[in-house]
């Protein structure tokens, strides 16, 4: 798989759209989705913006405990003459931050919306495997990522 990620550099356009998916798991989403739920839903919403408060309150605290304590190098630094194309936000690989609070998003959102978040989980599943194809995480990194993250919505969808 890393070595088709290395090849499919070679499409100045594919990588360009790959960036901007993996841009858009950097957060924005995740705040501005529970504010705009809000304005549409005002009853339902202040109950989401809760489960999201708590959710992200416990996502980020524990995505960086586990990153710290597991210390998985990325892969550049461990497949030799692989590299990423763009600069990782922290040093380490397991678990991919982006992919855990992406799965989150989606499986809050699939609490309230049912089947309506099946988009959320594809747009999920693009930013785990944007950052594969960037070079900054393996496919198990992705994979614990959608899992913590899918978890984490459940059990606190149980909480409120």
């Amino acid at each position: 798989m890393l070595l088709w990620c290395q090849k499919s550099r070679f499409y100045p356009q594919f990588i360009t759209f790959v960036r901007g998916v993996s841009r858009s798991g950097d957060g924005y989403l995740q705040v501005s989705f529970p504010l705009v739920y809000c304005l549409i839903y005002p009853e339902d919403g202040w109950r989401l913006m809760q489960l999201f408060l708590i959710a992200f309150s416990i996502e980020r605290p524990l995505y960086l405990i586990l990153k710290n304590t597991l210390k998985r190098r990325r892969p550049p630094q461990v497949v030799a003459h692989f590299t990423s194309i763009v600069a990782p936000a922290d040093q380490f690989s397991f678990p991919s931050g982006h992919t855990m609070a992406a799965f989150l998003l989606a499986g809050l959102a699939l609490m309230y919306q049912g089947m309506l978040a099946l988009p959320l989980y594809l747009w999920a599943f693009a930013v785990g495997c944007s950052r594969v194809i960037l070079g900054v995480h393996f496919p198990s990194d992705i994979l614990a990522g959608a899992c913590l993250g899918t978890g984490l919505a459940l059990g606190v969808s149980q909480l409120i």
